[in-house]
C-alpha cells in the first residue's frame, strides 16, 4: 500500500511537470512566425517522463496559437528540460558546434596545469552573457581558456593575469583559435579598466594550494578582485574550490546562486552567479 503511494505521488508530479510545460506555451508572449518543432528531454533519466507525450502536448499548445509544426526543418524550435521538480522551457537561439574535444588544454600552443575544461568554460561564459558584441573579463585569464570560449561565440574578449609568462601563453592560445583578444599583465585587485566598460566577466580563482599568489593572501585577492569586477562589469561567474559567498556579497554583489560542480574526487568546484 506504502508503495502504491509514492508511484501514485511520483505520477502526480510528473503529470504536473508536462502540465507546467503546457501552460507556458499557453501563456508566454511568443514574438515569432512560422514552424515549430518541440524537443524535450529528461535530463539524466530523473524524471522518468514521457518526452514523446510532453512534446505532443507542447506542439498542440503551439498549434492552439497557430504555429505550423515541422519536425524536420523547422523556423524555430523549442527546447523543454525535465529534471527532479524543474520543467525548463525556452527557444533555441544558438547552437554550438559541439568540437570541445579539439581544444583540450593539453593541445592549445600553451599550456599550464590546472586548465578547465573547455565545456565548463563555455557554458560559464553563457552565464555571463557572452554572445556577438559582448565584451567579456577574464581578470585571472592564466593560459586562456575562458576567453577561447567566449571569443569563440563571438565576445570582445579582454584578459588580464599578474604573470608575464601567462599573458603571453593567453595571447598565443587566442591567436591559434580565436584569432584576436586583448590580455594585459596587471593586477586583479587593481583592473586597468574604467567603470561600466565590460558587458560581464569569468574568472576562476586560486585555490591557494599549488597557485603563485603574489602580493596578496588568497583572501584579499579574492576579495579585491571581486569588487574591481564589479566596478567594470554588472555580471560576474565566479568559479573556485569553496564558497566564496559572503566575500561577494561584502564586494556589494547580489549573489543569486552558488552551485556545486564535481570535477573529481578530490576537487568540486563552487560556482558563483552574481549580479549588481
Amino acid at each position: 500500500m506504502e508503495l502504491a503511494g509514492e508511484e501514485d505521488a511520483f505520477a502526480a508530479r510528473e503529470a504536473e511537470a508536462a502540465a507546467t510545460g503546457v501552460t507556458v506555451v499557453a501563456a508566454a508572449n511568443v514574438d515569432r512566425e512560422g514552424t515549430v518543432a518541440v524537443r524535450a528531454r529528461d535530463v539524466r533519466g530523473l524524471t522518468d517522463i514521457s518526452t514523446t507525450d510532453a512534446e505532443r502536448e507542447l506542439g498542440s499548445a503551439l498549434v492552439d496559437r497557430g504555429f505550423g509544426v515541422d519536425l524536420d526543418d523547422p523556423d524555430h524550435e523549442l527546447r523543454v528540460y525535465f529534471s527532479e521538480d524543474a520543467c525548463l522551457v525556452g527557444w533555441t537561439a544558438v547552437e554550438a558546434v559541439r568540437d570541445f574535444a579539439d581544444r583540450k588544454p593539453t593541445d592549445r600552443p600553451f599550456f599550464q596545469p590546472g586548465s578547465m575544461a573547455p565545456v565548463d568554460a563555455r557554458a560559464f561564459v553563457n552565464m555571463a552573457g557572452a554572445e556577438p558584441g559582448a565584451r567579456i573579463l577574464d581578470p585571472m585569464c592564466g593560459t586562456g581558456g575562458v576567453l577561447l570560449e567566449a571569443g569563440l561565440v563571438g565576445a570582445d574578449v579582454v584578459g588580464v593575469d599578474a604573470q608575464a609568462k601567462m599573458v603571453g601563453g593567453a595571447r598565443e592560445n587566442l591567436r591559434h583559435y580565436v584569432g584576436s583578444g586583448d590580455v594585459v599583465r596587471g593586477d586583479a585587485t587593481s583592473l586597468p579598466f574604467n567603470d561600466d566598460s565590460m558587458d560581464g566577466a569569468v574568472f576562476d580563482a586560486p585555490y591557494g594550494r599549488q597557485s603563485k599568489i603574489a602580493r596578496h593572501s588568497l583572501s584579499d585577492l579574492v576579495g579585491g578582485a571581486l569588487a574591481e569586477v564589479r566596478r567594470v562589469a554588472p555580471e560576474c561567474v565566479m568559479v573556485a574550490d569553496r564558497s566564496w559567498a559572503e566575500e561577494a556579497e561584502d564586494a556589494g554583489w547580489e549573489v543569486e546562486r552558488v552551485f556545486e560542480r564535481r570535477v573529481h574526487r578530490s576537487l568540486v568546484r563552487y560556482v558563483h552567479l552574481l549580479h549588481r
